[in-house]
């Protein structure tokens, strides 16, 4: 592998390392805008189960575009 292509593939992770942390931040602020339905602590724990879930979710596939 010579060097450009190596430098490439490296600034190809960056960004993909970077969009993946972006698409992650978004998600997550979009949460904060949508208020919560329920206060009880079974619902806030599910909730914040399911909010962790997708968030690993979209950031394993916004890492498998490229």
């Amino acid at each position: 592998m010579d060097t450009q292509s190596a430098n490439q593939e490296l600034f190809r992770e960056d960004i993909s390392e970077y969009v993946a942390q972006l698409q992650l931040h978004m998600a997550l602020q979009a949460r904060n805008l949508v208020p919560s339905l329920g206060n009880t602590r079974m619902t806030d724990s599910r909730q914040q189960l399911l909010q962790e879930t997708q968030a690993i979710a979209e950031k394993l596939a916004s890492r498998q575009s490229l």
